[in-house]
């Protein structure tokens, strides 16, 4: 990762910020100044500004298979938390980047870095969020592009982002969304009087739930993962 970057993760200071620090000499690496901004660093090797250890608030970012009937939140009174899926040592400052309903599975982001998150949930990042959908009938001829022009949802008073549609077969779908709205997949499918019967979130971005995680399983993002937002 790049200095800069690290320095931006671990600390609540902005990109531009940090490249005042880095240019007043305020920042060492391995015990040397540096005013670098690019070089390349990792969380093995000693980064300090103004004499304090930034490795000391240490970021975390993971990536987590959410089961069904596991609540996206990091505490409620009734039913298990996907926090609660961590272990205890990690679970202490951690936030969801978004959010899957209680029955939705799939690909959910935590970390404690308020600035990396902010980028992937804010409305103005419309990163893609790629769906597998399972529909209770099958999928309408005409769907591809009633969800292309996008849909009126009266309660909002608004008319849904563009979406892509694939057909995987006749009750199977793919669906890349630009937004999050409320129960937004179901309302969409709903226009045709056709029900979400399981929603499973695949893609964020340029990330993909690894395969290799069974559900309620999680494991920490790669720095090129991590970079990808």
């Amino acid at each position: 990762m790049q200095l800069d970057r690290f320095i931006q993760i671990n600390t609540p200071y902005s990109r531009r910020h940090v490249k005042c620090l880095l240019a007043e000499g305020r920042v060492t690496v391995a015990g040397s100044v540096t005013t670098d901004a690019g070089l390349e660093v990792d969380r093995f090797v000693r980064i300090e500004l103004d004499g304090q250890i930034l490795q000391e608030s240490q970021s975390h970012y993971l990536m987590l298979h959410k089961p069904a009937g596991v609540v996206s939140a990091t505490e409620h009174p009734e039913h298990q938390t996907v926090i609660d899926l961590l272990p205890p040592a990690l679970r202490e400052g951690l936030h969801l980047a978004g959010r899957l309903d209680l029955k939705t599975t799939g690909l959910l982001l935590l970390t404690n870095d308020g600035h990396w998150s902010r980028r992937i949930t804010q409305p103005t990042s419309k990163i893609a969020k790629v769906y597998h959908v399972t529909t209770q009938d099958e999928v309408a001829a005409d769907a591809e592009a009633v969800f292309g022009q996008g849909i009126y949802f009266r309660y909002e008073d608004i008319t849904t982002q563009p979406a892509e549609l694939e057909r995987i077969d006749s009750h199977h779908s793919r669906l890349t969304l630009h937004e999050g709205r409320y129960h937004q997949v179901k309302r969409m499918f709903g226009y045709f009087d056709n029900e979400v019967t399981a929603l499973h979130r695949e893609q964020i971005g340029g990330l993909t739930l690894d395969p290799q995680l069974p559900p309620g399983a999680f494991r920490p993002l790669t720095a090129a993962e991590i970079a990808l937002f």
